[in-house]
């Protein structure tokens, strides 16, 4: 016998990777130039040049063995204590490098942190929308998803849901600001309100409610809007994050697990998260982009591109009748369906060759995710495609 979760997770691709497979298709067919995807979250902007340039100096002046081999499990130690330097620099902490735990990507990350966490039938808060591979990870660790449905006017936390969700199985919250699909950024009313509730609930339970924010996003926020840094409000959370958006390298996979010393008060958190990487495989992030990551760490790819993109599309599906939440960040537009079932909606739009993700993967159902990390002009040459969709519900 074989476990049938895992074989129905190998033969069964997610909405967003089939819609990309079927993007692929379409193209042969009609050509690349017709076939409007917006499926999948791969950043379309290039690296910043230093990261390549930083490469080669790394492969040209450092002993290769050294730069090919095994690293420690949880991070070489110059580059925990770069990254903890420019953490701190911007959000005025004192981490060290004992604080991190350098990831395979903000996945591993989560996956650590989550398996460290988790005892069989415990329970892990998550908001909607979310990224539907909570749940994988979630209940592939022994744990339950307990969802908190939307608030679809803010995409802020629907507090009234959430009180009445968290009970004394709960171990912890996740929460992604930026949001990927919605784009929403939490405020700091909305983090401070969801910091007292955890307090409270700790206390009236008798042991902590850990709050693992999932930060991919960090850096892609547009107009100035603040992007509160969690651990400044609540002891009891874990940080994960990943250089694939902010650096655009997705495929290099390097992200970390920030814990910081208030989150071992009580229990040794950061070992829980590094005894889980260890369980489930992880032997050391990939050499040569740790240290790549730990030199680059204060830069960013040019995110202006993506909130041109941003702009342009939200201007346009407004003026067609679409009812969209302004994004504060990530590369995703969230707009709610022309009707209620959002999977027949977005099967429509395929009859245009529009690939736009239904909504309720996320959790979010008669919404759709649009996709926004690709070449401008794409989306110029789209807007009349999604007129086109707009006009066919009149």
């Amino acid at each position: 016998m074989l476990s049938e979760s895992c074989v129905k997770l190998g033969t069964s691709r997610s909405v967003i990777r089939e819609l990309f497979e079927f993007g692929k298709q379409r193209a042969a067919i009609v050509g690349a130039d017709n076939v409007f995807d917006f499926s999948i979250g791969n950043p379309s902007v290039a690296p910043p040049k230093e990261v390549n340039e930083t490469a080669v100096d790394i492969l040209n002046n450092s002993d290769p063995v050294a730069i090919h081999g095994y690293t420690s499990a949880n991070g070489d130690i110059a580059v925990r204590q770069a990254l903890a330097e420019s953490v701190n620099k911007r959000f005025a902490s004192n981490y060290t490098a004992d604080n991190f735990y350098i990831s395979t990507g903000a996945a591993g990350a989560l996956c650590s942190a989550i398996k460290g966490l988790c005892c069989l039938g415990d329970e892990f808060v998550v908001f909607a929308p979310y990224f539907p591979e909570y749940k994988v990870f979630i209940e592939a660790m022994g744990g339950k998803m307990a969802l908190v449905p939307a608030d679809i006017d803010t995409f802020q936390i629907n507090f009234d849901a959430f009180v009445s969700t968290i009970n004394d199985k709960t171990k912890a919250v996740i929460i992604n600001s930026p949001n990927n699909p919605s784009g929403a950024v939490y405020s700091r009313e909305t983090i401070k309100q969801l910091a007292d509730i955890l307090r409270d609930k700790s206390n009236e339970y008798g042991q902590p409610i850990y709050l693992i924010t999932d930060e991919p996003y960090r850096e892609i926020a547009y107009n100035g809007v603040e992007i509160p840094w969690v651990p400044d409000f609540y002891d009891y959370t874990i940080v994960c994050y990943s250089y694939s958006k902010s650096l655009s390298l997705p495929g290099e996979r390097i992200g970390y697990v920030l814990v910081p010393d208030s989150c071992n008060k009580e229990e040794p958190v950061y070992a829980a998260v590094t005894g889980a990487a260890r369980a489930i495989g992880h032997v050391n992030a990939p050499s040569l982009f740790q240290r790549v990551c730990a030199r680059c760490a204060d830069m960013t790819a040019d995110i202006s591109i993506y909130e041109t993109n941003r702009n342009i599309l939200l201007e346009g599906l407004r003026s067609f009748g679409y009812h969209c939440v302004e994004p504060g960040g990530t590369f995703y537009l969230f707009p709610r369906t022309l009707e209620a079932d959002d999977i027949a909606f977005c099967e429509r739009a395929k009859q245009y060759d529009l690939l736009i993700v239904p909504g309720v993967g996320f959790g979010c159902p008669g919404h759709t995710r649009i996709s926004y990390c690709v070449p401008t002009e794409r989306i110029e040459r789209a807007l009349p495609v999604f007129k086109k969709l707009a006009e066919s519900y009149r």
